[in-house]
C-alpha cells in the first residue's frame, strides 16, 4: 500500500521482501512412519487378497458381531422378515390345499381366505401376539407340525440376533474408550538410571481387576542371513518389584521401563531419536469389575512423540482427608535434567572397567554423561562461587545440544569440545559463547541390544 502511493520506492520494497525470504528457515519434509498401531488403538493393518472367504461363514456368529452396525441392522431385519415371508407361503399352501380358500366349513386356520392373511397369521404365531381372529382347528396334523416348526424356528432366530445386538453393545472396546493414555511418551533418570515412561488412567469410579501393561518395541530389522523383517515385535521388561507386569488402576499411575542392557533402547541417544524408525506400542488389559468381560486398551509412540528430559506433572493430590486426581494435568510434562548420551554410554562411563579400555582418545564420555550421575564435583568447580558454577553447568548442559565444556579447571579456555558419543571433536567459539561449527548428527539407527 505505501509502494502504491509512492511513499516507499518499489525496488526497496522489492528487495527487502526477497530479503526477508532468503532469512526464513528451510525444512526438509521428510515422510512420516507409518504407524502399526493407531494413537486410538485400531489396528492399522489393511488385508487383502484373502481367497478363502467361506472360513468366515463357518464362525456365523463372531462375523455377525464383527460387521459394521448399518450391516448388522440389515441383517437382523432380514431375518424376521425372511423367516416371516416363508411360513406365510407354507401357511398359504396348507390352506389352499385344504380348500380354505374355497370357503371350507372346517378350514385348518380359520379366516386365511389370502397371501396377505397367511403372513398376517405368520407373524401372529412367531411374535405371540394372538389378535384372536385366526387360530388353528384340530383338522389338519399337518398345520399343527407347521406351527410346531415356526415356534422352534422363531426362538433360534430371536436368540442369536439378539444375542449378536448384546454382544455388540457390550463388547470390550467399549470400555476400553475410557483407559486413557498420556499423548507423549518421556525419558528421563530415575533412581539415576535412563527410564522410558508412559501415563495410564481410568476414567471411570469401577475398577479393572488383575490390570496388566506390557510394551513391546515395533521396528525394521535385517538378520544376519539378510533376511528383512518389516515390523520386528521385541518385549520389553516393565519396572515391578513383584516380577510381573500386574499394576492397581485406581489413580492414573506412571508405567516405566528401564534402559539397561536387556532394553531394546539401550543404544539409542537423545540426538538419533528424531530420526529413529521405531514404534513403542502400550497394551493396558484387565477384566472389567462390572460385566466380567476382559477388556484391552492398545496406543503406541513414535520417535517424535517421545520427549527426551522430561517428566510428568503430578495429578494426585491430598485435599480435606481424600485424595484427588487433576486430570488437566494428565499429559502435562515439565523438562528436568537429563544426560543427552544413550543408556550404552551412560553405563560406559559410570562403570569403565565392565565395557574395556576405550579404543582411542581421551575418556570424553564421563563428561558427557555426567550429568544427572552420582560422581562427585571437581575440585575446580567446587572452588568457584555458586553463580559460576551455576553458569558452567547451564554452559556445557544447553539442555537442547550435545555439547559440553572442556577447557580446563577454569571454564574458560580458547577451546570447548563438542562430543558426539564417539570420537571428539574441536570447535571454535565466538564470543558470545556459541559454537560456530556445530557437528551435524549421525543417521539415526536403531540397534537391538543383545540380553
Amino acid at each position: 500500500m505505501l509502494a502504491r502511493e509512492s511513499i516507499i520506492p518499489e525496488e526497496f520494497l522489492l528487495a527487502r521482501l526477497a530479503e526477508e525470504y532468503a532469512r526464513l528457515p528451510r525444512y526438509s519434509t521428510r515422510p512420516r512412519r507409518a504407524r502399526f498401531i493407531e494413537k486410538s488403538g485400531a489396528c492399522n493393518v489393511a488385508h487383502k487378497n484373502i481367497r478363502e472367504q467361506g472360513r468366515f461363514l463357518q464362525d456365523v456368529f463372531t462375523t455377525l458381531v464383527d460387521l459394521r452396525w448399518p450391516n448388522t441392522l440389515i441383517v437382523f431385519n432380514m431375518a424376521f422378515l425372511t423367516t416371516w415371508f416363508l411360513f406365510a407361503m407354507l401357511w398359504w399352501l396348507i390352506a389352499f390345499a385344504h380348500g380354505d380358500l374355497a370357503g371350507s366349513p372346517t378350514p385348518c386356520v380359520t379366516d386365511v381366505r389370502s397371501f396377505t392373511s397367511a403372513f398376517l397369521f405368520s407373524i401372529e404365531v412367531q411374535v405371540t401376539i394372538g389378535f384372536g381372529g385366526r387360530m388353528i382347528t384340530e383338522q389338519c396334523p399337518c398345520a399343527i407340525c407347521a406351527l410346531i416348526m415356526q415356534n422352534i424356528v422363531g426362538l433360534l432366530t430371536n436368540a442369536v440376533m439378539l444375542g449378536c445386538i448384546f454382544m455388540k453393545t457390550a463388547q470390550a472396546h467399549r470400555r476400553a474408550e475410557t483407559l486413557i493414555f498420556s499423548r507423549h511418551a518421556v525419558v528421563a533418570l530415575r533412581d539415576k538410571r535412563l527410564c522410558f515412561m508412559v501415563r495410564v488412567g481410568d476414567l471411570r469410579k469401577s475398577m479393572i481387576i488383575s490390570a496388566s501393561v506390557r510394551m513391546q518395541v515395533i521396528c525394521k530389522t535385517t538378520t544376519s542371513e539378510g533376511e528383512v523383517i518389516p515390523m520386528h515385535q521385541v518385549d520389553i521388561q516393565m519396572d515391578n518389584p513383584v516380577g510381573a507386569n500386574s499394576i492397581f488402576l485406581v489413580s492414573p499411575l506412571i508405567v516405566s521401563h528401564t534402559l539397561d542392557a536387556r532394553s531394546p533402547l539401550y543404544s539409542l541417544a537423545a540426538a538419533e531419536l528424531p530420526g529413529a524408525d521405531v514404534e513403542v506400542v502400550v497394551v493396558l488389559e484387565g477384566i472389567v469389575e462390572t460385566t466380567g468381560i476382559t477388556t484391552q486398551a492398545r496406543t503406541s509412540y513414535l520417535a517424535d512423540e517421545i520427549l527426551w528430559g522430561h517428566r510428568f506433572e503430578s495429578v494426585v493430590t491430598e485435599e480435606d482427608g481424600r485424595y484427588s486426581v487433576d486430570y488437566s494435568k494428565f499429559g502435562n510434562t515439565v523438562k528436568v535434567p537429563t544426560p543427552r548420551c544413550s543408556a550404552r554410554d551412560l553405563d560406559r562411563a559410570r562403570h569403565p572397567e565392565a565395557f574395556g579400555p576405550p579404543q582411542a582418545g581421551p575418556p570424553l564420555l564421563q563428561l558427557a554423561c555426567r550429568h544427572g550421575a552420582d560422581e562427585p564435583a571437581s575440585s575446580s568447580n567446587s572452588s568457584m562461587s555458586p553463580l559460576r558454577r551455576r553458569k558452567n553447568h547451564r554452559s556445557g548442559w544447553g539442555g537442547s545440544g550435545d555439547s559440553f565444556g572442556g577447557g580446563g579447571g577454569s571454564g574458560g579456555g580458547k577451546h570447548r569440545l563438542s562430543v558426539r558419543f564417539g570420537r571428539p571433536r574441536s570447535t571454535s567459539e565466538r564470543s558470545d559463547g556459541a559454537f560456530e561449527g556445530r557437528p551435524r548428527p549421525r543417521p539415526a539407527s536403531l540397534h537391538l541390544a543383545s540380553a
